[in-house]
């Protein structure tokens, strides 16, 4: 048993979902078994064991794996900083930013990476379960492809493609895909299988049958609707907008273009007595919200301009003059000031922005990135706070006199006078339950005493066991060559 590959038919049918409970099944059957995915497009990145980043949906099925998230899982992370720019991170560590038409000339010399971070992989566990990216179909993208089936065909593992049935259309997906695909590639899919399926099953039986009778591939089983999804992180922002609970305080949260590591948000989505609103282009931010969130960005002076566009900072003046609350994370921190500055044009043109000034602090941007995990202690609380750094820039004036956290005696962060506006660097400072618990009930928001690790732990195992009665687990692992 070596590795196995779960393709998609398109992009978002839930190929991240499938590796997490394939992960969780074969830990369970005491496999030693570890994720990884060629190359991942995400601004939602989490800091390594081994100091570096990997996509957010790697970390988590590393968390199923039952293991700590290192650079092997993910070796090539592109992180969008414009529509048509990312930034290129190879094995944890930034190689480049291009444009995404040069991108194409750099991809043949990535292979290397990324077969040399999976044999690490495979050397080191009994079990390794790929993920892909997009879909195999986008065959005009197939000339020096690391992500599907180049991957699959240089490392020689068997793939399982994935079709979404929840959008439409899935018969034309699959048999689609064989139909554009090179017969070489087509030759490495060993089977499919059908996710998201709501309503009767059996309604879906002659589909199915269609699907293998036109590809000659075979069935792995029809796997309905997981209902527990939104307890689990989630790897696009868009995806937190599906809270389940309409009722409870409301925390807005912005947005933004290129926003990124907003893994803050997952503890206080899946508080029961809060409501967290995204609030997209064009809509304005709710005037009965409690707190409104400033989440970080790829692209602070880019996302300034972009919040401007958008009438929000009308609003969020509006919002803080009738006593609301307002919490901004790293970027969002940064916006918060009086101004940012990037002397050296690292994040675009060279130029100082006007901040929007509810905190009296400035950032300059520099060249040096912060990546790092932390403990720090909250200075109203002095409750321990477990999260992680990952930036540019520094940021200094008055307000930090007033810090939020302190971290090995260090001040961080910024408070205004008022105590209603707060800033800070730390990610994934609401996983903490005795924090998250107290930081709310300042606000007057009551925490429901929910232990966030135990429930990510509790839902991981429930998709496990939904995966085990609707699919051939056993028959998808047994492929693994």
């Amino acid at each position: 048993m070596t590795a196995i590959m779960i393709q998609g038919a398109g992009s978002n049918v839930g190929k991240s979902m499938l590796v997490a409970g394939l992960c969780r099944a074969a830990q369970r059957r005491g496999l030693s078994v570890a994720p990884f995915k060629p190359q991942n497009m995400s601004n939602n990145a989490a800091v390594t064991a081994d100091g570096g980043e990997i996509g957010r949906a790697q970390a988590l099925q590393a968390l199923a794996c039952g293991l700590e998230p290192l650079v092997d899982m993910n070796p090539v992370l592109l992180k969008p900083e414009s529509d048509v720019g990312a930034q290129v991170v190879v094995q944890g560590r930034r190689l480049t930013t291009t444009k995404a038409r040069d991108y194409t000339a750099i991809k043949p010399q990535l292979m290397g990476a990324v077969l040399e971070s999976f044999g690490r992989l495979r050397a080191a566990h009994d079990l390794v379960i790929v993920e892909g990216a997009g879909s195999p179909a986008e065959v005009n993208l197939r000339a020096g492809d690391i992500a599907n089936m180049g991957f699959a065909r240089a490392a020689n593992v068997p793939v399982i493609l994935t079709g979404d049935i929840d959008r439409g259309g899935v018969i034309a997906q699959i048999v689609g895909t064989q139909t554009v695909i090179a017969p070489e590639d087509a030759a490495m899919i060993e089977g499919f299988l059908i996710n998201k399926f709501r309503g009767d099953v059996s309604l879906f039986e002659d589909g199915y049958a269609m699907i293998e009778a036109h590809t000659r591939w075979r069935g792995y089983g029809i796997l309905p609707w997981f209902r527990q999804a939104h307890l689990l992180p989630a790897e696009d922002a868009l995806d937190l907008a599906h809270a389940p609970h309409a009722g409870g305080v409301k925390i807005a949260c912005l947005a933004l273009s290129r926003i990124a590591n907003f893994d803050d948000l997952d503890p206080l989505a899946a508080e029961p007595g809060i409501n967290l609103v995204m609030v997209g282009p064009g809509q304005p931010i709710p005037g009965d919200a409690h707190l409104v969130i400033l989440p970080g960005t790829k692209s602070t002076r880019g996302d300034l301009a972009f919040l401007r566009e958008q009438g929000w900072d009308i609003d969020l003046m509006a919002h803080y003059r009738r006593g609301g609350h307002v919490l901004g994370i790293c970027g969002g921190y940064q916006m918060l000031g009086r101004s940012v500055a990037d002397p050296q044009g690292i994040e675009g043109t060279p130029g100082v922005t006007e901040g929007l000034g509810l905190l009296d602090v400035q950032t300059v941007m520099s060249p040096e990135k912060r990546l790092t995990r932390i403990t720090a202690q909250h200075a109203g609380t002095g409750l321990s706070v477990e999260g992680y750094e990952i930036h540019i820039g520094h940021t200094d004036g008055p307000d930090r006199a007033r810090p939020f956290a302190r971290i090995d005696g260090v001040d961080e962060g910024a408070v205004s006078a008022c105590g209603r506006v707060t800033g800070s660097y730390l990610h994934g400072l609401f996983g903490a339950d005795a924090f998250r618990a107290a930081w709310l009930g300042k606000l007057g928001i009551a925490a429901s005493g929910q232990n966030h690790a135990r429930q990510v732990e509790v839902t991981l195992n429930a998709l496990a066991d939904h995966m085990e009665a609707h699919l051939d687990v056993e028959g998808l692992l047994a492929l693994a060559r």
